[in-house]
C-alpha cells in the first residue's frame, strides 16, 4: 500500500502547491507518511503565514449581513481569496456566508480552503447544500477536493451523495481520501450491490490501481469481499490487473488480496495469461523478496501451470544466499514447507545444494 499511498500524497501535494503532478512525481517514491507530513507542513506554511489583509477582510465581513458578505466574496474576491478569508472566520460565520453563495462558486472555492478548517465548516452547513456541493465537485471531476471533504461528511449526507455520483468518482475519491480510517465505514454505507458495481467499473475502466488503494484502506473482511469481487471479473478484464501491478510494481498491494481468495478463485487468478509471461513472473520474485510476502505468494505459485512454476523456481534459485535464507526462515515461521518444497524440487541441482546448506534450512524442525 505504501507506493499507492505515496502516489496519492504526491498528487495532493501538487494540487496544494499549484504545480503539475509530474513535477512532484518523485515524491511518490518516498515513504507515504513522510510525504503526508511534508504536505501538512506545506498547509501550515501556506495558511498560517497569510497576510494581515485576510484578517482585516475577515473582520470586515462580521460587520455586514451574510448575504452582503457573500456578494462581496463572489464579485470582489473570487474563489481563491474567498476561500482564504473563509479559513480565517469562525466556522458558523463561514457557513452562513457559504449558504448565500451559488453552489458552483462554492465548489470552485473548496479547492482552496485550508484543509484543517473543513471539518468545522462542514458540521455547520445544511445537509441539502452539502449534497449539492458534493455533486458539483463530482461534475467538475475534482476528486482531490472531494477526497479532502468526504471523510468529514455525516452518514445521512453520504447516503444521499453516493447514489448521485458515478462508480469511477467513488474509486478516484477513495484513492485520494484524506481520512482513510473513514473509508471502511463509507464502503459499508455503499452496500454489497454498489461495491460490486464499483469493482466492475475498476475492471471495465482500467482503474485497478485505485481499487487496490481502496482495498488497502478498508477492514480485513471488506478486503476479502473486494478480492472476491475482483476475482469474479471476466478474465479479459481481470488480466489487466496483473499487467498493471507488474508494470507499476504494485505486488505489495495485490498479493495480500490474493491470499484472501478461496481455492477456486485462486485457480482463476493462476490461469490468467499474464501469469504465464516470464517477464511478469520474473518481476514478482524480487518484489516478494523485498516485501517478505512469501506466505501470500506461495499459495498462488502452488496452483500456477507447471511452466509458470518453473519460471518462479528458476528466478528464486537465482536469489542470493541471504535472500534464500530469509525465504526459508519465513517459510519455517509460517509452516509453509508443503508449499515451498515442490518449488525447490523444480530447481536445478546446484540451487538445491545451496538451499539445503542454508543455516535456516538446517535449523528447521525435522
Amino acid at each position: 500500500m505504501d507506493k499507492l499511498r505515496g502516489r496519492a500524497e504526491a498528487q495532493k501535494t501538487a494540487r496544494l502547491l499549484d504545480v503539475e503532478p509530474d513535477a512532484l512525481a518523485f515524491l511518490g517514491e518516498l515513504p507515504a507518511e513522510d510525504v503526508r507530513r511534508f504536505r501538512a507542513d506545506c498547509v501550515a506554511t501556506l495558511h498560517d503565514r497569510a497576510p494581515d489583509m485576510l484578517d482585516r477582510i475577515a473582520s470586515a465581513t462580521k460587520l455586514v449581513p451574510a448575504g452582503v458578505a457573500a456578494a462581496i466574496s463572489q464579485k470582489a474576491l473570487g474563489p481563491r481569496l474567498a476561500a482564504a478569508v473563509a479559513g480565517r472566520l469562525e466556522p458558523a460565520r463561514a457557513a452562513d456566508i457559504i449558504e448565500k453563495l451559488p453552489v458552483s462558486f462554492t465548489a470552485e472555492s473548496c479547492a482552496h480552503l485550508d484543509p484543517r478548517r473543513i471539518s468545522g465548516i462542514v458540521d455547520q452547513l445544511d445537509e441539502d447544500l452539502l449534497v449539492r456541493i458534493a455533486v458539483a465537485l463530482a461534475e467538475r471531476e475534482d476528486h482531490i477536493t472531494m477526497g479532502r471533504f468526504v471523510g468529514h461528511l455525516r452518514d445521512s449526507a453520504l447516503g444521499r451523495i453516493l447514489p448521485q455520483v458515478a462508480d469511477a468518482v467513488v474509486l478516484r475519491t477513495g484513492f485520494l481520501i484524506d481520512v482513510p480510517e473513514r473509508l471502511g465505514h463509507i464502503v459499508e454505507l455503499m452496500g454489497e450491490e454498489r461495491l460490486a458495481g464499483v469493482i466492475g467499473t475498476a475492471a471495465a475502466d482500467g482503474l485497478w490501481a485505485e481499487a487496490l488503494a481502496v482495498a488497502g484502506m478498508v477492514t480485513g473482511e471488506q478486503r476479502g469481499r473486494i478480492a472476491s469481487l475482483a476475482a469474479a471479473q471476466p478474465p479479459e478484464r481481470l488480466d489487466p490487473l496483473v499487467v498493471t501491478v507488474a508494470g507499476q510494481g504494485l505486488w505489495e498491494s495485490l498479493l495480500p488480496l490474493v491470499a484472501l481468495l478461496g481455492p477456486e478463485e485462486l485457480r482463476t487468478v493462476a490461469g490468467l495469461p499474464s501469469l504465464r509471461d516470464p517477464d511478469v513472473l520474473g518481476g514478482v520474485v524480487p518484489a516478494v523478496v523485498a516485501t517478505g510476502l512469501w506466505g501470500e505468494f506461495l499459495p498462488l505459485v502452488e496452483v500456477l501451470p507447471e511452466g509458470s512454476r518453473r519460471v518462479v523456481a528458476a528466478r528464486a534459485a537465482a536469489l542470493s544466499d541471504a535472500e534464500l535464507d530469509a525465504l526459508v526462515r519465513e517459510v519455517g515461521k509460517r509452516d509453509l514447507w508443503e508449499l515451498v518444497l515442490p518449488l525447490v524440487e523444480l530447481m536445478d541441482d546446484e540451487a538445491k545444494v545451496r538451499i539445503f546448506a542454508l543455516p535456516a534450512f538446517e535449523e528447521r524442525p525435522s
